[in-house]
């Protein structure tokens, strides 16, 4: 198991609507940090915001992350706000807990995870994050199956396309 940059080409692609205005794809992408755990007893790998966020309150963004996981077919990896983050400023993910299954990094999108948050503080608090600051963790977790379980269809695309 291990995380990975996507290629260039599929970062420019997908980081084109998103780019702050003056940062160049090649510095963005030279920038990017791999998940990594801050602590030896850290369940989470932090993921590492690609460019400055700024988000007032009743904000959202999707964030490319410019990573993929490859992952061991029995495992799955969920992504959940950093505490920090949501304790401070209440950020939370629009869809609670995101899960990037196994065969994610297969897509046709190089399995590139996107990060949908948002800034629901109550107390009118403008969250930002740093270029290269961790701002959501992922924590790999292994699934089982029940028996008679028959599910043979493959993944092709990215985000709700299993539905």
């Amino acid at each position: 198991m291990r995380f990975e940059k996507i290629s260039f080409t599929r970062f420019v692609s997908d980081f084109a609507s998103a780019a702050p205005v003056g940062m160049t794809a090649q510095s963005l992408y030279d920038a990017l940090r791999l998940p990594e755990r801050a602590t030896k007893h850290s369940a989470g790998y932090d993921f590492f915001a690609p460019f400055p966020i700024s988000l007032a309150p009743g904000e959202f963004m999707t964030v490319p992350t410019g990573i993929r996981a490859i992952l061991d077919d029995d495992k799955f990896l969920a992504i959940y706000p950093r505490s920090g983050l949501g304790f401070k400023y209440r950020l939370q993910l629009f869809n609670t807990v995101g899960i990037i299954d196994a065969d994610y990094a297969q897509s046709d999108n190089e399995g590139h995870i996107f990060v949908k948050i948002m800034n629901s503080s109550p107390e009118g608090k403008t969250l930002e994050i740093k270029q290269g600051e961790a701002f959501c963790q992922g924590i790999i977790q292994q699934y089982f199956l029940v028996d008679g379980d028959n599910a043979s269809n493959t993944r092709n695309g990215g985000l709700g396309s299993t539905t």
